[in-house]
Formats: C-alpha cells, structure tokens, sequence
C-alpha cells in the first residue's frame, strides 16, 4: 500500500493543516510509500526559499514522473472520463489496488479511478 498525494495535500502542508500533517506523520511512522506526480510538483513549487514545508515534505516523497507511455494514456483517460487536468490524469496512473489517495478534489479522482477499475480509498484534506 502506498499514500498518493495531490496537490490538495501539499497545498494543507503548507498552510499549516495539522490533521494532515498528523496523517502524513502517521503514514511514515507505518512505513508506508509516500508518493504523487512529478505534475503535482510542478503544480505546486514555485520558490523554494519560501516553501521549507512544502521542500520538507517533498524530501519524504516518491516522484513519478511522467513515462514516455503514461502521456498518451493520460489523455485516454480524461478523455473516457470527460475531465482535462492532466495532473489529475497523470495521479490516477500512480494509484494502486489498496493505496490511499490524499487529495482536494475528491469527485475528479474517484471518476478517474473508477474509470481505470481502481480500488482505492479516497482520503479528503
């Protein structure tokens, strides 16, 4: 089992958000994989002089990058799921049977991975 991050996740970090950083604490102490998208990273860094939490916790996490197959089945995914961010697309192709998906847009990532037949628990920060 992994925990997936989206950018909801990073964005609670960085405004201080204590459940979801007690998750986060929690899930480490577990040992499980934290992991999100190099598209989520690139969502959410913008300096890294002003983002220590953000650059913290970043330092915990897996990043998968996009892989030279994932591009063209990204886009097949939004397009059977009538949705277009791509960073939500690309996310959906990180989770797994079990894991755990941390996000703020909760709707959107149940319709991506329902689409892809993907069992998984939906944590809302």
């Amino acid at each position: 089992m992994k925990a997936i991050l989206d950018t909801g996740a990073f964005l609670a970090v960085e405004k201080r958000d204590r459940r979801v950083r007690a998750m986060l604490r929690v899930l480490q102490e577990c040992e499980v994989e934290l992991l999100t998208s190099s598209a989520v990273v690139a969502q959410v860094w913008r300096d890294g002089r002003r983002q220590a939490r953000l650059a913290q916790i970043l330092g915990a996490v897996a990043v998968r990058a996009l892989a030279p197959d994932e591009d063209r089945r990204t886009g097949e995914l939004l397009a059977g799921t009538r949705t277009d961010d791509v960073v939500d697309g690309h996310l959906a192709l990180c989770v797994s049977h079990g894991d755990q998906v941390l996000t703020s847009d909760h709707d959107d990532v149940e319709r991506l991975l329902t689409a892809r037949a993907v069992d998984a628990m939906i944590v809302d920060v």
